[in-house]
C-alpha cells in the first residue's frame, strides 16, 4: 500500500537565534524563533511523514508546551518520527519539500541538505528532494519576517 503525506510548517525570523535548515546550521544574520531548534524543513517533512501514516502531526508527539522537547535539535524529533513510522510498517518512498525564503539564498545548502537528512532518515539522498523559492518579496516571507517550508511524502 502507499500513502501519501502532506506537511506545512512556518517559523518567525529573530535576533539571537541560530538560523536551522534541513538539519544544518546556516551562517544569517538572524534565525527562526520556536520550543525547538525551528527547523521548518525538518518540521514540514515529519508532518508531511506522520499524516501519510494517520498519526496525528508533530505538535501531538512533539508537544511546543513540553520541558522535554525545549531547545530540541529538529534531527531528533525525525528520527523519533521515522521511528513512528517504521513501528507502523512504512517506508519513505520519497519526499518532495520546498523551503521559502528571502533571504539567505539556499540553493549552495541544499546538497548538505539532502545528505543529512537522509543519513537521519536512513535513506538515500536520492530520496529527498529539496527546493528552494522565494515570494518576491510579497508577505511575510518577502518581508524577511518568517520562513515556511511545505513537504509532500510518499510512504510504501
Amino acid at each position: 500500500m502507499m500513502r501519501v503525506g502532506f506537511g506545512y510548517d512556518v517559523h518567525q525570523l529573530v535576533e539571537n537565534r541560530d538560523l536551522w535548515l534541513g538539519g544544518i546550521k546556516i551562517e544569517h544574520t538572524l534565525g527562526l524563533q520556536g520550543h525547538s531548534d525551528a527547523d521548518v524543513l525538518i518540521h514540514a517533512i515529519c508532518d508531511a511523514l506522520l499524516g501519510a501514516a494517520n498519526m496525528r502531526d508533530i505538535g501531538y508527539h512533539f508537544p511546543d508546551t513540553s520541558s522535554e522537547t525545549l531547545n530540541m535539535d529538529s534531527k531528533v524529533i525525525l528520527s523519533k518520527t521515522m521511528e513512528l513510522i517504521r513501528a507502523k510498517g512504512y517506508e519513505v518512498g520519497n519526499i518532495d519539500a520546498t523551503v521559502c525564503a528571502e533571504r539567505p539564498k539556499l540553493n549552495p545548502h541544499i546538497p548538505h541538505m539532502q545528505t543529512c537528512l537522509a543519513e537521519v532518515m536512513g535513506v538515500d539522498a536520492d530520496q529527498i528532494s529539496i527546493k528552494a523559492t522565494t515570494t518576491e518579496r510579497l508577505g511575510f516571507t518577502g518581508r524577511q519576517e518568517g520562513i515556511s517550508a511545505y513537504a509532500v511524502c510518499l510512504l510504501v
